[in-house]
C-alpha cells in the first residue's frame, strides 16, 4: 500500500534490493516507526519487484528501473528523475545507500544526507574525496560497523568525527528466528547426517572470505574431532575449484561438503553445531547475526567488523591463523554448549543487533536531530 499522507517524508535512496540490501533498506525505514515521519523508499536499479516493496518496510516505494550501465557516468536522467520525486513531497532529509545514491542527491536536490556504506575504501578516490569535502555542510557518514567507520575517517581525516559514526546492521529477530528450520529438518533440506558435528560456513568462495585457511584448519582438527565430523560450506564462487582442489590435497574432500549457493540460508542454520567466519575484509558479517539467532556459538577471525559481532559472546582467533583456528574447532566439539547459552546469544543480538537498539542509537546521533 502506497502512503499518500502529508506527513514529514525521509527519502531512502538505494542502489538496488539484490542481496543483503532489501533488508538494509528494511532496517533503514524501521528506525521511523513510532515516529512522525513517513519513509519513502526509492531504488535506482532493479525493475519493480512487489517482493521488494514488501521487503522494505516503506510508505512509499519507488523504481526507477535503471540498469547498472545506465547509471555510469553522470546520472542525468537518475538526477533529473529525483528531483521530480522530490518536487512533490516534504522530504526533510535523506538516507543514501552506497556512494551514487548519495552523488546523484546532493547534485539533484538540496536535502541533507545521511550516507550508509557497507564496505571499506569507498573514498579511496581522490576524486570523491573531493566530492564529499564539497558537500560536507550537508553530508554525514555512517559505516556498518567501528571498522568500516574507522576507514571512512581515516579517508576524510579533515571531517569532524561525529561526522562520521557507526550504525551497526542489525536484524529483525523474531522474523529470522521464525524462519529457521529445526535442526533435523535443516539437516534433512540439506542431506546432511542427522547424528554428525558440523562446523557450518557461509559465504562467496572469494579470497575476502579466505574458506581456505578454514579447510586447513578443519583437516588440522579432524583427528581430534568426533568421529564423522564434517565441514559444510555454503556458497558460490570463483574459487569453488581451488577450495576443492584443496580438501582432496589434504585428504579431507569426503569430510568437506561444498552446497552450492542455496537460497536463503539462513533458514538452515540450525543444521551446524557451530558457524566458523574466517574473512579478512568483513565490513560487518549479517551471517553471525543469523548464526546467533539460530542459537549457534561463533568462531570468527579477529579483524574487521566480524569481530564487533562475535567480541563477548564467540571464540576469536588471529586472521589465517590455521593452528588457532584448529584448536578453536577442538574446543567448540569438546565443550559441552552451556544451557543459558542461547539466552545469552539471544540477549547480545537484542543489545547490539535489533531494530529496536538501531533505532536508540540512530536517534542519539548529533547529526540526525540537525538534519531533521
Amino acid at each position: 500500500m502506497t502512503d499518500v499522507s502529508d506527513a514529514p517524508r525521509i527519502l531512502q535512496f538505494c542502489h538496488g534490493y539484490d542481496g543483503p540490501f532489501l533488508d538494509c533498506a528494511r532496517q533503514y525505514a524501521r528506525l521511523f516507526q513510532d515516529t512522525p515521519y513517513r519513509v519513502t523508499t526509492v531504488f535506482l536499479t532493479g525493475a519493480p519487484s512487489e517482493a521488494a516493496r514488501e521487503g522494505c518496510a516503506s510508505g512509499e516505494v519507488i523504481f526507477l528501473g535503471f540498469s547498472s550501465a545506465q547509471v555510469r557516468g553522470l546520472k542525468w536522467q537518475a538526477m533529473r528523475d529525483l528531483r521530480r520525486i522530490c518536487a512533490t513531497r516534504d522530504f526533510r532529509f535523506c538516507i543514501a545507500h552506497r556512494f551514487k545514491p548519495i552523488y546523484i542527491t546532493l547534485l539533484a536536490t538540496r536535502l541533507s544526507v545521511i550516507g550508509v556504506h557497507h564496505a571499506f575504501d569507498d573514498y579511496q578516490r581522490f576524486s570523491r574525496r573531493v566530492f564529499a569535502h564539497l558537500f560536507r555542510h550537508r553530508l554525514a557518514l555512517l559505516g556498518v560497523s567501528n571498522a568500516v567507520r574507522d576507514n571512512l575517517r581515516a579517508a576524510l581525516p579533515a571531517w569532524p568525527q561525529t561526522r562520521i559514526e557507526t550504525l551497526y546492521n542489525r536484524i529483525d529477530i523474531e522474523a529470522v528466528q521464525a524462519g529457521q528450520f529445526p535442526r533435523e529438518a535443516a539437516r534433512a533440506a540439506l542431506d546432511l547426517p542427522v547424528d554428525a558435528w558440523i562446523a557450518g560456513n557461509v559465504g562467496r568462495l572469494h579470497p575476502d572470505k579466505d574458506q581456505a585457511t578454514l579447510i586447513r584448519a578443519f583437516a588440522r582438527a579432524l583427528p581430534r574431532l568426533p568421529a564423522g565430523s564434517l565441514l559444510v560450506i555454503l556458497g558460490g564462487g570463483r574459487l569453488e575449484a581451488d577450495l576443492k582442489a584443496l580438501a582432496r590435497e589434504l585428504n579431507v574432500e569426503e569430510s568437506v561438503r561444498f552446497l552450492g549457493q542455496i537460497p536463503d540460508a539462513r533458514r538452515y542454520f540450525k543444521a551446524f553445531d557451530v558457524f566458523a567466519l574466517s574473512s579478512d575484509h568483513e565490513p560487518f558479517g549479517m551471517v553471525l547475526l543469523e548464526s546467533l539467532a539460530a542459537g549457534l556459538p561463533l568462531i570468527c577471525s579477529d579483524c574487521g567488523g566480524g569481530r564487533e559481532v562475535a567480541e563477548g559472546i564467540g571464540a576469536l582467533f588471529p586472521f589465517q591463523d590455521e593452528n588457532a583456528l584448529a584448536l578453536c574447532l577442538e574446543n567448540a566439539a569438546s565443550r559441552k554448549l552451556p544451557e543459558d547459552y542461547p539466552a545469552r546469544a539471544a540477549q547480545h543480538l537484542w543489545n547490539h543487533f535489533s531494530d529496536q537498539a538501531g533505532r536508540a542509537a540512530f536517534w542519539r546521533l548529533g547529526f540526525v536531530m540537525e538534519f531533521s
